[in-house]
């Protein structure tokens, strides 16, 4: 049996003749880079997460840029964010002139851990950016509560977290800013690269479109400096597209997460606590499990797909190492201990099962291995 970590041509099966018509809908008006299914999109994704306005960008990375250049952080500001994420996150803070610092994780959840902000902040702080990571929300009010007293702005990255929920409020409308990526493979993905920036605050949504368009406000205009950072109607439109799917196909991952917690939850460590299951949409399936590297081949080896997220924590990659000189015990061990099983909402309850078996196959060796060892 082979299980791709993620099945692109299952998922668009059901869907491709509408995928087509709204392709050729843009061929047919030859709008191509920004214009009205841009706009459509941005519509129809602000009323999706309960935000007052969406604009669409070029990439997750860019979503993030733009989100912290429209707050003006830019150089001598520092910007507080965890070291496990895709180096995207910090790479969006060092963008802008400002100097990443991370802070350490919850070693259940991978989360940014809360209780260390205080300490972390300083006179030159000036926003925290929280990564909703594999689809699991950060506790938003516990958040707010110390950068609402500290002054500080939040710029959230949601880009694995479409649609997840924390106290009935979506990810992306707790901070000044929720950023999305729209990667083939997220929750909600278009047919090539694509972001967003969600926000409740009109004058930072401005800003933010005219960054995404060379610094324009109304045309040969230019405001300010910034870039080509445009969405393209093909990937508003399919986006647009796909969006009323993505309830179902996140009710699909919750599914096959539960039945993941049961067939394994004897054998592994995972930390999905009932009261979290609202703000988790799954992205990725991750557990921790001894010699991780081994169980992994043995797994490809079995035709499964598992891929680790991330191995190398941010502040250890050579082109963040000048930003930090500390460690983070909690995300280093994880990184080291980390797989991600495939979770696409496409799984057929066999190929859960058959996943699960092998996990348990390839565990139930390392004992064995290891009960030899101390003989």
């Amino acid at each position: 049996m082979t299980i791709p970590f993620v099945h692109l041509e299952r998922l668009h099966a059901p869907i491709a003749r509408m995928l087509e018509q709204a392709i050729h809908r843009v061929i047919d008006a030859q709008a191509f880079s920004g214009g009205p299914f841009v706009e459509e999109f941005e519509q129809a994704f602000a009323r999706a997460v309960g935000a007052t306005s969406a604009v669409g960008v070029s990439s997750g990375t860019d979503a993030l840029w733009l989100a912290l250049a429209g707050l003006g952080i830019g150089p001598g500001d520092e910007v507080i964010t965890a070291p496990n994420s895709f180096v995207a996150t910090a790479e969006a803070i060092a963008l802008v002139g400002a100097t990443p610092v991370f802070v350490d994780i919850v070693p259940d959840t991978g989360l940014l851990d809360v209780d260390l902000l205080d300490a972390a902040i300083t006179d030159r702080t000036r926003a925290v950016v929280p990564v909703h990571l594999h689809g699991r929300m950060v506790a938003m009010d516990r958040l707010l509560e110390v950068t609402s007293r500290r002054g500080l702005a939040v710029v959230e990255d949601a880009c694995q977290a479409h649609g997840a929920v924390w106290k009935n409020r979506a990810a992306g409308t707790w901070g000044d800013a929720g950023c999305f990526s729209f990667y083939p493979s997220k929750n909600l993905g278009a047919f090539g690269e694509a972001g967003a920036v969600v926000t409740n605050n009109e004058n930072l949504a401005a800003h933010v479109r005219a960054l995404r368009e060379h610094g324009q406000v109304v045309k040969d205009i230019h405001c300010c400096i910034g870039s080509n950072a445009r969405m393209d109607g093909v990937q508003a439109a399919v986006l647009s597209a796909k969006l009323p799917c993505l309830r179902a196909w996140n009710h699909r991952r919750a599914e096959i997460a539960r039945r993941f917690d049961e067939l394994l939850a004897d054998i592994v460590n995972i930390p999905p606590p009932a009261a979290e299951r609202l703000a988790n949409v799954h992205h990725a399936y991750v557990v921790r499990v001894p010699d991780r590297d081994w169980v992994r081949r043995h797994l490809n080896t079995r035709g499964i797909d598992a891929r680790v997220h991330y191995p190398t924590p941010i502040h250890h990659q050579p082109a963040f190492r000048q930003f930090c000189t500390r460690g983070f015990p909690h995300a280093e061990r994880r990184a080291a201990e980390i797989l991600s099983l495939p979770i696409h909402p496409e799984l057929h309850d066999g190929e859960i099962d058959y996943i699960a078996a092998a996990l348990r196959e390839a565990l139930s060796r390392i004992r064995l291995k290891n009960l030899h060892a101390a003989a």
